[in-house]
């Protein structure tokens, strides 16, 4: 059988809606904390930080930003390795980008070098030159490798079983 609503439905409150101490939930979350790196800034250096940032000037060294996302916009310029989780390409990169979740070439964006990430995604009409390697996700690559470690053992014991016998056979 149907309940009644909990909520207020046509003007009408229900009595949780009256209580006082009744707390909505709240569905706005905090804004994502993004740097934006402005179309007349030219930087030549290192990069790193802790938040997400946006690229629509020019750089030129290395970006680190391992945890977030790197958007390098329609008027961005960067000659730079970039280490990050996300990469999104609108403009031009000339370097590796080396990503631990996904790299993002759009149809008006240009990548010169060697990408390595686990998701790739290359819209038509974009640019890229280099080599790709597309691995597995690292919670894989964990688990394969604790599993081939399991395996290895397990044939070595097996090894060992198999000599014993033979040596006491070749000791009588």
């Amino acid at each position: 059988m149907l309940q009644p609503s909990e909520y207020t439905y046509n003007g009408k409150s229900t009595p949780q809606a009256s209580n006082p101490n009744f707390t909505p939930v709240k569905t706005v979350s905090a804004p994502v904390e993004q740097a934006t790196i402005g179309r007349s800034l030219v930087i030549k250096g290192e990069l790193s930080g802790a938040e997400a940032l946006y690229i629509d000037g020019r750089i030129e060294g290395k970006i680190t930003l391992p945890d977030n996302r790197v958007t390098i916009g329609r008027n961005g310029s960067v000659q730079a390795n970039i280490i990050a989780r996300e990469v999104v390409v609108m403009g031009k990169v000339s370097g590796n980008i080396e990503c631990s979740d996904r790299v993002d070439i759009r149809s008006e964006g240009s990548v010169t070098g060697d990408v390595s990430t686990v998701r790739i995604s290359v819209e038509d009409g974009a640019v890229l030159k280099g080599g790709i390697e597309v691995r597995s996700s690292e919670r894989k690559q964990q688990n394969q490798s604790s599993t081939k470690e399991n395996q290895a053992q397990a044939k070595a014991a097996e090894t060992q079983k198999v000599e014993h016998p033979k040596a006491a056979a070749a000791h009588v």
